[in-house]
């Protein structure tokens, strides 16, 4: 199986066709085998919904004339097709309404992007940096931190950017929706998605 495709994106929506969040498909692929969630899949304007069973008959059937922008990974004795969007069946939950701080989001919203070099980098190689050292009363809050290299984190060490005589190239801010939809919806495999969320823009 593709690592990178086990680690894209599905839209998860709740049981109201809601969306409430963004997993990765090996999650998706758990939820759907437990009968926890189905498939909801963009066929000729129309939005079907499959089960596990019926989603890996129609991967098979989908993966004999493959389209522009499906991803199928390797099961045992055929492919599956990779879900887009997936529906809770059991789950009333709203959506969130406030972007969770963490890591994940925070790499999103700055695109892989070290904040002082400009420079894209795998997650790995990326660290976190406050911009005002805690040394200094800096908070742990999206205006205050920021996706940095290792190079310029450990150049810039317990200094702010003035005082290391580096400059940041934007201003961070706390994301009005959630990083990895933002990003996601760019991204012509994920049009689907639109019909389901608010202009994010």
């Amino acid at each position: 199986m593709s690592q990178s495709l086990l680690d894209s994106h599905v839209l998860i929506l709740n049981r109201f066709y809601m969306a409430i969040r963004v997993v990765d498909v090996r999650r998706t692929l758990t939820l759907l085998y437990r009968q926890c969630a189905e498939v909801i899949s963009h066929e000729a304007g129309q939005f079907i919904s499959y089960d596990f069973d019926s989603w890996c008959e129609m991967s098979q059937l989908n993966a004999i004339e493959k389209q522009p922008g499906d991803d199928f990974i390797q099961a045992v004795g055929f492919e599956m097709q990779v879900p887009r969007i997936a529906r809770l069946t059991r789950f009333d939950r709203m959506p969130l309404q406030t972007v969770r701080f963490n890591r994940k989001n925070l790499f999103a919203r700055d695109e892989h992007t070290c904040q002082y070099c400009g420079k894209d980098y795998p997650t790995h190689k990326l660290s976190l940096d406050h911009v005002v050292p805690r040394s200094q009363g800096g908070p742990t809050t999206w205006e205050n931190i920021v996706a940095c290299c290792l190079r310029c984190n450990s150049r810039k060490g317990g200094r702010t950017p003035k005082q290391a005589g580096m400059k940041l190239r934007t201003t961070p801010s706390k994301p009005r929706f959630n990083p990895l939809v933002t990003h996601s919806v760019d991204d012509p495999r994920y049009d689907c998605w639109k019909t389901f969320l608010p202009a994010v823009g």
